[in-house]
């Protein structure tokens, strides 16, 4: 792949990213002061730089503490930020978590507190009720991550087995009035999904969550399913009067970030259409589905003419099949894609996390072309071996096509772009 082609499909990445920036995010959110405090509290993979930001546009007195992943703070003036890990939870997030309870503790009515929540603040906020251990919750992270269970699965069975997330913390801001400033990084922009709704509750209850459970043969840690079988798990139901002055406003999300990659797209003289911003799945079927539309594309002009950019974005799974892989589900996505495409001509493919880190490692994704399978195979790495075991960064590593912009400040779930030019076309 030539640099140019790299370079225009990071500039379609850029301009997700940009749209979801925390200063243009917030600038048409911000609440009304308050007649008492203003209290921040947040949490996520972009908290500290959502935190900078509301600073920047806040007129008035306020303080605060938001949770980020290692390595993900930015600097703020009155607001306290704090560390922990990401994706398996760690004793720093057992702190920063009852840290943001004591910043909404002894609140009153005239208080405010402004809630900035986006994607990774599952992990950030650990929280095990009583009964549980710290210890707990992590193999409960471990086995869901395993599971290849959709986020929304996910979220409903952790928000069961927690004291902050399912709306808790909101419940214990009462009485003051809540507002959720949320970035969205799940399908369907719902809010309570994000970050597990520390916030914001939703109306899956534990039985639903226990028969999502059996549905998929998920292999919970027995201290967990005992938990949750033991009918003291319930998180709050929406309908509950301590929400009652609670607002929750969606500020960024991946449609947005989509529709601008779009529009970037044809200020460069190239059509784009998106597919979807809502797409889950396993990331290896998926990545096999966008190959064979883009096989229709390249061979019969159908169900889009090229030259064109497809988009699409959503959040698709992983799970684990093999041992000592690394990577993630964009670049695992893209692995797949490149073996369905391999031999393809005009095609070119970037796949990565809007936050900056796809899975473990420190790229957000991979780029990928028709020609990435035999390069792969050139540099000494079989890549269909290596998706067997999981290891898409050890592939895409190998052939010197890993996308690592660091981390962007800001978390709104896959970036998908594959750029179909004449079939005629190099690089």
């Amino acid at each position: 792949m030539d640099e140019g082609t790299r370079d225009f499909l990071k500039g379609l990445f850029d301009a997700a990213v940009d749209a979801a920036d925390p200063l243009v995010a917030l600038r048409d959110a911000m609440p009304e002061r308050p007649r008492g405090r203003t209290v921040v509290v947040g949490a996520g993979k972009g908290a500290a730089q959502l935190a900078a930001a509301f600073e920047t546009l806040w007129d008035g007195p306020l303080s605060g503490v938001v949770v980020t992943r290692y390595g993900y703070a930015a600097p703020c003036r009155q607001i306290r930020v704090l560390e922990a890990s990401h994706p398996v939870p760690d004793a720093a997030g057992m702190t920063a978590t009852q840290a943001l309870f004591d910043a909404v503790d002894g609140l009153g009515p005239d208080d405010l507190v402004v809630a900035l929540v986006c994607g990774g603040g599952s992990a950030l906020l650990p929280a095990p009720p009583d009964g549980l251990t710290l210890e707990d919750e992590q193999a409960l992270n471990r086995a869901l991550l395993a599971s290849g269970a959709p986020i929304g699965v996910m979220n409903a069975i952790r928000k069961h087995a927690s004291r902050i997330k399912g709306g808790r913390l909101a419940a214990a801001a009462a009485p003051a009035r809540v507002v959720s400033l949320v970035v969205s990084d799940v399908p369907g922009d719902d809010p309570a999904q994000v970050a597990s709704g520390p916030t914001v509750p939703d109306a899956v209850g534990v039985a639903e969550a226990l028969a999502m459970i059996d549905s998929r043969s998920i292999a919970l840690p027995d201290r967990v399913l005992a938990h949750l079988r033991g009918g003291q798990a319930a998180a709050p139901d929406p309908d509950d009067d301590v929400f009652a002055r609670h607002e929750v406003r969606v500020i960024a999300s991946a449609r947005l970030s989509l529709e601008a990659a779009a529009h970037a797209a044809r200020a460069a003289g190239v059509p784009a259409v998106i597919l979807s911003d809502a797409i889950e799945g396993e990331a290896r079927d998926v990545g096999q589905v966008h190959a064979a539309i883009v096989r229709e594309v390249v061979a019969r002009s159908r169900p889009f003419a090229y030259p064109v950019v497809i988009l699409s974005g959503g959040e698709t799974t992983v799970t684990l099949r093999g041992t000592g892989g690394r990577g993630g589900r964009n670049t695992e996505f893209l692995l797949a894609a490149a073996l369905a495409l391999e031999g393809v001509p005009g095609v070119a493919a970037l796949a990565a996390d809007t936050d900056g880190i796809d899975g473990s490692e420190d790229n957000a994704g991979a780029f990928a072309d028709g020609s990435s399978a035999a390069r792969m195979r050139a540099a000494g790495t079989d890549p269909a071996a290596a998706l067997a075991r999981n290891d898409a960064w050890g592939a895409f590593g190998a052939a010197g096509d890993l996308f690592v912009p660091g981390p962007t400040g800001t978390n709104v779930n896959d970036f998908r772009a594959f750029l179909i030019r004449s079939p005629t076309a190099e690089g």
